[in-house]
């Protein structure tokens, strides 16, 4: 008995210590000119049982795209990894040879990634059913979501950026232009993808013999609207070491982006349209002509959660409660589906705070413990190979393609950063094949430079918890 007192002594300051961040963490933190009581930290098995790690676990902290695995796992655990968006097209009018004599209805449900093309298709599947010419209008049907007053400036400004891209009912394309810059013998070319006939490139660009590294701090755009008409110039200097490189920007709000896209699709289809294109809901009677369905649940994930596409997450955040309260989908309805579906798998989330879903907001708080208990929920579950699969590889794909470990492919892990944030959150499998969850998220003025701290939490976990 007093040989196993002894030994329980000896251990109190062992079992104490391994709840401590690692010395090679902390070193980072210092180094970055982070405090300790700025980051919350959990380390557990998926398994279960005792933390490795827990600093600050239950301290309330911005998680930036983090936020990302609430809404995704949600999204999939309620919804299904099957589940669909439907786009439908609507006539309110009898077909004859080819002319609708009526109005086309396009009722928006809430598909995160109805690109260009899939509106091409989406065309061609109306004309394959019978219809050349609209003689009435083009009806835009947006009630599948609340009226939503989106300010693209609020975050931080700039109003181009796709990933300030406000959610939409009816959003084609991510309501943005993918523009592309391409070196050439006579200077930098620009073309748009998709490249609408309405939206005029101008390149005044500068060739320069210089390394590529942040090649559009040294670029600038002016984009011009009136009405369906816009024109963009891109002036400045490129470096020619860049290649060909891309960059998304926001043009047209959501009517004139739909619109333009619509009309491009259709003209190339061969059809006609007498009417005009307005916004509007479906009459009555009205009769449903043709479904265009999304790729499954399981696939979109992967683009929210491993491109940290914020749209997209926005969207799936609003049709938590379009599906599952049957009210046109708004964000204080969807946070509450969230809280009684955590309350339901007995996940305790006082701090819990959700914005939109993307976690682009300075408002959206979490604790790791919470999030630790998410991941801990979603390991267990049915969906667990559809959220895992989704997040990125770490060191190898998605947002941490360009990052160097010697962990590289052992983690599933998301990332987020905002100004002032730097987190992290996923899968770590150690040497041995044993597999923890991980979560660490630094909320200060410098919390940019604390992503090596991050890093090397990922790759202590790896590489054995100093066990």
């Amino acid at each position: 008995m007093r040989r196993f007192l002894a030994a329980l002594i000896l251990a109190v300051p062992l079992l104490a210590s391994a709840r401590d961040l690692p010395t090679t963490v902390k070193a980072e933190l210092a180094k970055a000119g982070v405090p300790i009581d700025a980051v919350g930290v959990v380390v557990e098995p998926v398994e279960g049982g005792s933390a490795l790690v827990s600093v600050n676990a239950d301290k309330p902290l911005n998680p930036a795209s983090v936020m990302k695995l609430v809404t995704t796992y949600a999204g999939l655990d309620l919804l299904g990894p099957a589940f669909t968006f439907k786009t439908q097209l609507i006539v309110a009018g009898e077909i004859r040879n080819g002319v609708l004599q009526g109005d086309l209805v396009i009722r928006g449900g809430g598909d995160p990634k109805l690109t260009y093309d899939r509106i091409w298709k989406m065309v061609h599947q109306l004309r394959s059913r019978g219809v050349q010419e609209i003689r009435g209008d083009v009806v835009l049907d947006r009630t599948y979501f609340a009226p939503l007053v989106h300010d693209p400036a609020k975050f931080d400004g700039d109003t181009r950026r796709a990933y300030n891209v406000g959610p939409d009912a009816l959003l084609a394309n991510f309501k943005a232009i993918d523009f592309r810059f391409v070196p050439t013998d006579g200077g930098i070319r620009v073309f748009g993808e998709p490249d609408l006939p309405n939206v005029t490139i101008a390149s005044r660009l500068t060739p320069v013999k210089e390394a590529c590294g942040a090649w559009r701090r040294n670029i600038r755009h002016e984009i011009e609207e009136t009405g369906l008409l816009a024109t963009v110039v891109f002036s400045g200097t490129y470096p020619q070491d860049c290649g060909e490189k891309s960059w998304a920007l926001s043009v047209f709000d959501g009517d004139r982006y739909f619109e333009s896209a619509f009309r491009w699709a259709w003209s190339e289809a061969g059809g006609k349209i007498l009417g005009k294109v307005r916004a509007g809901t479906r009459p009555v009677e009205a009769k449903l002509l043709y479904t265009e369905e999304s790729d499954p649940l399981a696939e979109l994930v992967r683009d929210i959660n491993k491109f940290s596409n914020n749209v997209m997450a926005r969207q799936l955040f609003l049709t938590l409660s379009a599906e599952k309260l049957g009210v046109p989908g708004e964000a204080k309805a969807s946070s509450l589906v969230i809280a009684e579906w955590l309350r339901q798998k007995d996940i305790r989330a006082p701090e819990l705070q959700i914005e939109n879903g993307a976690g682009l907001s300075r408002a959206d708080r979490a604790s790791a413990a919470t999030l630790a208990a998410l991941l801990k929920s979603a390991w267990g579950s049915p969906v667990m190979p559809e959220l895992v699969s989704s997040l990125p590889v770490f060191a190898l794909d998605g947002t941490f393609k360009n990052t160097r470990s010697a962990a590289a492919g052992q983690a599933h892990i998301k990332g987020g950063t905002l100004t002032g944030v730097q987190a992290i959150a996923g899968f770590v499998r150690d040497v041995k094949g044993r597999r923890w969850i991980v979560v660490m998220m630094a909320n200060h003025d410098n919390a940019n430079r604390a992503q090596p701290a991050l890093d090397a939490l990922v790759e202590w976990v790896h590489r054995g918890g100093g066990r």
